[in-house]
């Protein structure tokens, strides 16, 4: 196939829980990925592989990266974001999504890559969340469910 049809796709998952009356988020300090190490980012992130739906792709991350079963009815839509990255010239399409049901409990399971798992109020996320996931975050919050990102 040509060049041209070589845009990459990742899904996001969000992970959500009531937790004191309060929303939180379970977040992972990125490390040794080539990609925002050392910021935080939603509970596990990947690439779609190739005849892999985003919303399968999603729980396979959810179970590669944090040992847990999350089934796809569990998955809700939050938003697509298509992404540019000027510094490293790639243009992505991200898929997020939000499961507040899941089975098991997240730890890491990729060492090198994850340094810390932790659970932040979604009116509370750290400053050094990666920027595009916390404008994804916000649309979705808001009801908006598409978002460009860095086409400025």
């Amino acid at each position: 196939m040509a060049e041209r049809f070589k845009t990459p796709s990742a899904a996001i998952v969000i992970l959500l829980r009531e937790q004191g009356g309060k929303t939180q988020a379970l977040l992972q300090r990125r490390q040794n990925t080539g990609f925002a190490d050392g910021l935080w980012d939603f509970s596990c992130s990947g690439h779609v592989e190739y005849g892999e739906s985003m919303s399968a792709a999603a729980a396979r991350e959810a179970e590669e990266e944090l040992g847990i079963k999350i089934d796809l009815s569990e998955l809700e839509f939050a938003a697509l974001v298509h992404k540019r990255e000027k510094e490293r010239d790639l243009t992505y399409y991200n898929c997020y999504f939000v499961c507040r049901n899941f089975g098991g409990t997240p730890q890491i399971k990729e060492s090198g890559k994850c340094s810390q798992l932790t659970w932040f109020d979604v009116d509370d996320l750290p400053q050094d969340l990666i920027c595009d996931r916390r404008e994804a975050f916000k649309a979705f919050l808001s009801g908006v469910h598409y978002l460009e990102y860095g086409w400025q």
